[in-house]
């Protein structure tokens, strides 16, 4: 049994007990999220596609924790200009566990 949903602006399959890592979201570690925008649900071969959602369907999901992800560099460089830039960033991220998938 798996599903497609739509957080943040992008598409997650999921299936429950599965662990996701999402852009930050709001909420505290142990609280309950629930995603509604659920784009696809398939279970044993039977699948079911929303034009565009699926109405009445929905994730639930248990939001573990918040961390940030590894830092990448970003260097920027012109050559015989002596211009050199260099920056790092660290994404805000959130890992939550998919605790069922909720049909109508």
């Amino acid at each position: 049994m798996y599903a497609i949903i739509k957080a943040n602006g992008k598409q997650y399959k999921v299936e429950p007990g599965q662990k996701i890592e999402l852009d930050r979201m709001l909420g505290e570690p142990g609280d309950m999220v629930s995603f509604d925008e659920v784009i696809l649900y398939s279970n044993e071969g039977e699948s079911s596609v929303g034009t565009p959602l699926l109405s009445g369907c929905s994730v639930k999901a248990e939001l573990l924790e918040h961390f940030r992800a590894p830092k990448i560099v970003v260097f920027k460089m012109k050559r015989r200009k002596r211009n050199r830039v260099k920056r790092g960033h660290r994404q805000e991220k959130t890992r939550l566990r998919i605790s069922e998938i909720v049909l109508a």
